[in-house]
């Protein structure tokens, strides 16, 4: 049983600046915690052979396969809102590239595989917790069907990880449509490297966008492209209760693909200034901010791309504009089509956005559970006797009831029958998601007594989000003490 990666590494041929050549530093004693059987599947691999001690050598960095040829990506980035002009890889190594069994082409990445020339006097080593975190939340979201960076695999490296404490290390071998970001772009712009910005947006369009090539102005086309992209995701992660926590420039990639999950946990209790990540004090990447800071990020982008937008200045800060105009339009369209979909509404009307927003603000003041209120819902909108179940999700039930009047007479002008308005409700409405105290304890377990049963059991359960399952019950429940408020980076 032989190993075998059919590498096509496009973005190494580009020149030298973008990328730093290193390869992944060995560990002690890599064992293997998980393969991803169906993406390796995907990706035209055999998973077989990674689990052998030649695939988990790959997978852990000890040694490279034939074909690879391993970069460290340079980029900078707007960090909390201050530009840092050089960040790049600093714990993450790409392998290469393998175009996938439906000719999409896909990054295959190590995270936590050692010192880079982007380190910054980092260690380049990823800890157990953040490895398994982002293995199972990034998984979650692609079952979820949110655009996502995937997790092939999970290795165990055998040494100690320093940072408040020593921690077991690991390393996640991550994919990807691509890990260009924000970031990239403005690492060349900052430096006033308008060929590189153009060698770096012609790679993205082939990469990305090939219908905008032969367009009169693809460079628009393409950011228009990202733009509506990042919109729609944004959407998304609003309509699940995901909040990203450091949604950084270097953290948003121009495919659309949600990337880099440190501080990042789903709500339990409905508030839209929640918080999570530990070094986010003044709530600048808090759930409701997030379109906003998205908005932010892609007037970013859209100043690194002003030298190819047009000659004159003032024209490109037009046609900038415009495109970044698309966003709003892009957002509140998802947006509010996913809140139509998950109360049951087929048919537009004009009061629908209030007639959501009102059960959203009562859910906030009342501290009744995002994920377990909508997914309660899908029930409540067949029978009425339903409502048992939801109204304790509310401080004070009545508040529910007022707004459920106005929501069963609103479905009283929906002409689908209702157990197919409830089927559909639940495709979109998901029964579990990745709550952030089921993940602490998968962790500790790991951590604490080298249990990954919990692992295993949490990443099954995540499997089938839109499934009621008697076994996944635990996982669906909210946590007694209303949640874990803090995540954090890997670093």
């Amino acid at each position: 049983m032989t190993l075998r990666f059919s590498f096509d590494n496009s973005y190494a041929r580009l020149p030298a600046g973008f990328h730093a050549r290193v390869k992944p530093t060995d560990v002690a004693a890599p064992s293997l915690i998980k393969v991803n059987h169906a993406l390796a599947h995907e990706l035209g691999l055999d998973p077989a052979a990674l689990e052998t001690p030649e695939g988990v050598a790959v997978l852990a960095g000890r040694s490279v396969p034939e074909g690879a040829d391993p970069i460290a990506a340079a980029y900078a980035g707007h960090q909390f809102g201050h530009f840092t002009p050089q960040l790049g890889d600093g714990r993450a190594i790409l392998l290469g590239e393998v175009v996938d069994r439906t000719g999409q082409r896909r990054d295959i990445q190590l995270k936590g595989a050692g010192p880079t020339p982007f380190s910054r006097r980092g260690d380049g080593r990823a800890a157990m917790g953040p490895v398994l975190r982002e293995y199972l939340v990034s998984e979650a979201m692609a079952a979820l069907g949110v655009p996502t960076t995937r997790a092939l695999a999970a290795v165990a490296t055998g040494d100690l990880v320093h940072r408040e404490t020593a921690l077991p290390g690991a390393v996640l071998t991550r994919v990807a449509s691509s890990h260009i970001r924000i970031g990239t772009f403005q690492y060349f712009a900052t430096r006033g490297d308008v060929d590189a910005v153009k060698t770096l947006a012609d790679h993205a369009i082939a990469r990305h966008a090939p219908e905008v090539l032969g367009q009169p102005e693809p460079y628009r086309a393409f950011l228009e492209g990202v733009v509506v992209k990042q919109a729609e995701l944004v959407a998304r992660w609003l309509l699940i209760g995901f909040i990203h926590g450091v949604m950084n420039t270097d953290n948003m990639s121009i495919s659309g693909e949600t990337i880099d999950y440190g501080p990042c946990a789903f709500m339990d209790a409905y508030d839209p200034a929640t918080v999570f990540s530990s070094i986010d004090h003044q709530g600048r990447y808090a759930y409701a901010n997030q379109p906003e800071i998205a908005h932010w990020n892609l007037a970013r982008l859209a100043e690194s791309l002003l030298p190819l937008l047009a000659v004159d200045q003032d024209d490109a800060v037009t046609i900038a504009k415009q495109a970044l105009g698309r966003f709003a339009p892009a957002f509140n369209a998802a947006y509010l089509g996913g809140l139509r979909a998950k109360l049951g509404l087929q048919q537009e009307r004009a009061e629908d956005l209030a007639l959501s927003q009102d059960l959203l603000a009562r859910m906030a003041a009342q501290k009744a559970d995002f994920t377990l209120t909508f997914r309660h819902l899908c029930d409540a909108a067949v029978d009425p006797s339903h409502d048992a179940k939801l109204r304790p999700l509310f401080a004070d039930p009545s508040s529910y009831d007022a707004w459920a009047a106005a929501w069963r007479a609103r479905l009283a002008d929906e002409p689908v029958p209702a157990e197919m308005r409830r089927d559909a409700m639940r495709r979109v409405n998901p029964a579990i998601v990745p709550r952030n105290h089921r993940i602490e304890a998968v962790i500790e377990a790991a951590i604490e007594r080298g249990d990954f049963a919990p692992f295993e059991e949490m990443n099954a359960a995540l499997a089938t989000p839109y499934e009621d399952r008697p076994e996944n019950a635990d996982d669906m429940q909210p946590p007694p003490d209303r949640g874990v408020y803090q995540t954090f980076c890997g670093t």
